[in-house]
């Protein structure tokens, strides 16, 4: 129930490599009783419907897979909070989820009775200034609350979901649009109507003051992370007329501590109507039979006027306005230019100004910046909104430069596109380049869905969207430079993020909860009913790896092949036994590889001819294997492979571009030490294999700076010699393939080895210890990691089991007792990970994120889970249901096959391990899965990986947990 940052961006929707255009219309046509409209030549074949309440149907229907991506979208978001209660679109996301009075609730009439008082407290505690005062009242709520929650069932809708067999069951809020999100059985249409119709008849603001308090952590989060703050100060500073930057999704601190109950009904009651909703389905289903089943479900619904939102126009700017940032994540410059909203005529040009300053291959900032690596990173991309859009330019500085420097080389580009300093043929690249992505995305259901329910909420015509390709084809290089000149002067919001302390550091304080009654072996009338309506489950698909992967011989190198039915796409790639394990060079010559030309074209050449066959190349090493991987058309199969055998082939040493990628690496390794995610990823692999580790397995500082560019030009023209797969997912025909390889990429008679790899042992927790590492941050986060046996197939239906049960999902006891009901972190889990490779072994992560305040008692929460399960009898049973359901529902294609096998392969599996776990998982009970948790969790010893502000964490706090042992960060990074 996270926010979810959608970036809304307008491409094109499937439409084959032609050049010839297409005809684009609304029609309408009448199918099961109902009138639809329709979109000619459309390939999601879409059907809208507006039913007589104004809710607004949008079904396109794929057999693919027997599943179907389902949202419900409605158009509110943050731009219609109320000044005085921000962040209430977000709050009441949150509360769709907590039931009705239909389920939810043990007794509602009780249960009513309390929160009727609840709301009551809450509107004294909202006007109440005296902070005694305020605590009175809201120990007031909290008591309360523990008597509502006595009446109360969390997680029902959780629960029916995973029932049901949903996967994705999540939702988010942005400025314009909040958007409940579920991906479910066909099978499971009807439930899932069901479900979809009672939850936003009369939702229940019941647990709120928990839920509340996972807001607040959702906040301090935010506070925590520079990149959110870079983000809200850019638009705060683009918009101040305008609720893209007067507010913020998440809310102030002051409003999520003064939430009003009553003015969250009120917001449901004026946007959640059908007049502001859709309903948006893909995948396979009858849309006649669907859309009637919609009505009979949504019917009760009632059409009313909704408020529309209004806004002054916003002052011209006519100086760039530049704001600074300090906090611990490494420096980097955010630029903004303010552009006209998604229905302006120039917003097709806007879209396709993006692409050309970065496209990943060949636009401006690509070619004149990141290939010749004049800084770390740049990247550009147009932000389109309803009322506003913006051209989002980011980029970062490379050793020894300034956030000055880094801003002016971004400006040069953007004064290049005013010039039209750039190839002409770069928008026709640029369209086929969509075209492809497209065909890509329709092989989707999901994808399909997201499109529809995107423009939906965007209030865009879909028509427009159909047509898009055909549109932008027709746009001009000197269109693009009128539309850059006439956007894009100094008329710019610069921030410059800077590394340091953070000053004035803003957290939400711990209020007093008592943990409340989720009465998680509870079940309410309406789950059983729902639960116990008909359905017919798929017959599950699985792989056989004799029959679905074709072999073959490229020399000495097997072929791997799986055919391409749908469209005319091909991926090949050449699977090399080599990696960081056996050379740890070879990863920093797959990455030189990209900036080097040959004696006949320059690497930027080499990136443009790629980009113009709508094709591309990528090189990467992994700890045993470096991948190379070409995709595109298959009609460009040949230009392709060649283009990429030859640069390998006839690679020249570049001193320069090798010292650039000195540098860059270097500021990258800098900016690693400043990531928290990758400080507690390290932490993570020293917990489990100590001191020297995976994570800290790299070059020194002196190896990289002593690496010449001649021997990682050797190292990537001898990357052929050694043993090798050949991968290919496409339409050509194999014995067309391995003649058509046979003559480009030359396998040598024998394979030259890369020699033995190195080999890090798990280490096992003797001791309980707590690895820490400083960082200025308000959150403690926090994992436990235990090592436990070595692989074994038959644990795998025990493992999947507990996983859900345990700690996967909202349903899990995890989250259950440790955010719903004592409300100490808005993310937590706990996981049994099951190894990559036979010789490796399991291993036990949990986690907790919480406010540093609540180290203590989360860490305590998850102790008595990892000593203690509950067991929760139907809770077991969703838990291997959902297991079954999964595999029912799963259907592995394309070269998705393949890699299977080779993980099966990697663990010693001959078959589809899928086969064996659904065949067992019935037969899983409550004293098995009590038995696994004694055996491999319960009163062991755990390293704890800790990374948190010292500043907020004690000691000696620390040292009643284990022997603490402080590591650096030279310690973890190796460098």
């Amino acid at each position: 129930m996270m926010i979810r940052k959608k970036f809304l961006m307008l491409f094109a929707v499937g439409i084959l490599f032609t050049a010839q255009a297409q005809d684009y219309q609304w029609k309408e046509a009448k199918s099961g009783g109902y009138t639809y409209k329709y979109v000619t030549n459309d390939p999601t074949q879409a059907r809208f419907y507006t039913l007589q309440n104004g809710l607004t149907v949008i079904l396109s229907p794929t057999k693919k897979d027997p599943r179907i991506q389902a949202y419900i979208a409605t158009k509110a978001g943050s731009k219609t909070d109320p000044a005085t209660n921000t962040g209430l679109a977000h709050y009441l996301e949150h509360m769709l989820f907590k039931g009705t009075d239909k389920y939810g609730s043990l007794d509602w009439a009780k249960e009513k009775a309390e929160l009727d008082k609840i709301d009551a407290l809450y509107e004294q505690y909202n006007t109440t200034k005296d902070e005694v005062k305020r605590k009175a009242i809201y120990k007031k709520i909290d008591s309360v609350s523990g008597v509502a929650a006595k009446y109360a069932i969390a997680n029902e809708y959780d629960k029916m979901m995973t029932a049901m067999g949903a996967q994705g069951t999540n939702a988010w809020t942005n400025f314009e649009e909040t958007v409940y999100t579920d991906d479910v059985p066909s099978s499971s249409l009807d439930r899932y109507l069901a479900v979809q119709a009672e939850r936003f008849r009369n939702p229940v603001l019941r647990i709120f003051h928990t839920e509340l308090e996972a807001v607040y952590e959702e906040k301090n989060r935010t506070l925590d992370t520079d990149s959110r703050k870079v983000f809200e100060t850019l638009f705060a500073t683009l918009f101040k007329n305008h609720n893209y930057g007067k507010q913020t999704t998440i809310g102030t601190v002051e409003h999520l501590k003064n939430p009003s109950l009553v003015e969250i009904r009120k917001y449901f009651n004026n946007y959640y109507v059908p007049n502001n909703m859709g309903v948006i389905l893909s995948g396979d289903f009858n849309p006649d039979d669907a859309i009637a089943k919609i009505d009979r479900a949504f019917s009760y619904m009632k059409n009313k006027p909704v408020p529309k939102y209004t806004f002054q126009p916003e002052q011209a700017m006519t100086a760039p306005i530049i704001k600074e940032i300090v906090g611990p994540d490494a420096e980097n410059l955010t630029i903004g230019y303010r552009l006209p909203g998604n229905k302006d005529k120039d917003v097709l040009l806007a879209d396709l100004v993006g692409s050309i300053l970065t496209n990943g291959k060949a636009g401006l900032l690509d070619l004149n910046l990141v290939k010749k690596q004049k800084l770390l990173r740049a990247s550009a991309f147009t932000y389109t909104l309803q009322d506003h859009g913006i051209l989002y330019l980011s980029a970062a500085p490379t050793t020894g430069q300034t956030l000055e420097e880094v801003q002016t080389l971004v400006l040069s580009e953007i004064e290049n596109l005013k010039k039209g300093n750039f190839d002409a043929d770069l928008i026709p690249s640029i369209v086929n380049n969509i075209k492809k992505e497209k065909i890509q995305s329709l092989e989707r259901y999901g994808d399909r869905a997201s499109m529809l329910q995107s423009a939906f909420n965007a209030e865009l015509d879909w028509k427009d969207q159909v047509a898009y390709v055909d549109d932008i084809s027709k746009i001009k290089k000197e269109d693009v430079v009128a539309f850059a000149n006439k956007y894009f002067g100094n008329n710019y919001v610069a921030i410059l993020k800077k590394k340091g302390e953070n000053k004035n550091p803003q957290k939400i304080e711990k209020p007093s909860i008592t943990p409340v009654e989720t009465n998680p072996d509870k079940q309410s009338a309406f789950v059983k009913m729902v639960n116990e309506m008909p359905s017919t489950p798929s017959e599950p698909v699985f792989l056989d790896f004799n029959k679905d992967i074709q072999k073959s011989k490229l020399g000495k190198a097997e072929v791997l092949y799986v055919p391409n039915t749908e469209n005319q796409l091909f991926r090949l790639r050449y699977r090399y036994k080599v990696g960081t394990l056996n050379d740890p060079k070879q990863s920093l010559a797959s990455q030189y590889l990209q900036f080097l030309g040959t004696d006949k074209k320059s690497s930027e050449e080499i990136f443009k001819e790629f980009y113009k066959i709508a094709s591309s190349f990528n090189v990467s090493t992994g700890e045993e294997y470096t991948m190379v991987t070409i995709e595109g058309l298959q009609e460009n199969f040949d230009k392709a492979v060649k283009l990429y055998e030859d640069l390998v082939m006839n690679a020249k040493p570049d001193e320069t571009a090798l010292a650039a990628l000195k540098a860059r690496i270097a500021k990258s390794r800098k900016d690693a030490k400043a990531n928290k995610g990758a400080i507690l990823q390290g932490l993570t692999s020293y917990a489990m294999y100590g001191p020297k580790n995976k994570f800290n397995n790299t070059l020194s500082d002196a190896e990289i700076n002593a690496v010449t560019a001649q021997e990682l030009v050797d190292r990537m023209k001898n990357l052929n010699n050694y043993e090798q797969t050949v991968i290919y997912y496409g339409p050509e025909p194999i014995k067309n393939l391995t003649a058509k390889l046979g003559t480009m990429h030359k396998v040598p008679a024998t394979f030259a080895s890369a020699g033995p790899l190195k080999t890090f042992k798990q280490l096992p927790q003797t001791k309980t210890q707590v690895l820490f590492t400083d960082y200025d941050m308000v959150q403690a986060e926090t994992r436990w990691i235990r090592n436990t046996d070595t692989y074994d197939a038959a644990k795998t239906p025990m493992v999947m089991v507990f996983n859900n049960y345990f700690g996967g999902g909202m349903g899990s006891v995890v989250f259950q007792t440790i955010r719903e009901s004592k409300a100490l972190a808005y993310s937590t889990y706990g996981y049994y990970v099951q190894p990559s490779k036979k010789d490796d072994q399991y291993y036990m992560m949990s986690y907790v994120g919480s406010q540093a305040d609540k180290f203590g008692d989360a860490v305590g929460a998850m102790n008595e889970l990892l000593t203690t399960m509950p067991q929760l009898p139907v809770n077991l049973d969703l838990a291997k249901n959902s297991v079954k359901k999964d595999i029912q529902t799963e259907r592995v294609v394309q070269d998705d096959i393949i890699f299977r096998y080779l993980a099966a392969q990697q663990l010693g599996l001959k078959d589809d391990i899928r086969k064996q776990l659904y065949t067992n998982v019935d037969r899983i009970t409550m004293n098995d899965l009590q038995k696994f948790h004694a055996t491999n969790i319960s009163g062991k010893p755990y390293t704890y990986a800790l990374v948190a502000s010292e500043k907020n964490l004690k000691m000696d706090d620390l040292k009643k947990i284990g022997e603490v042992k402080k590591i650096t960060l030279e310690e973890l990074f190796g460098y």
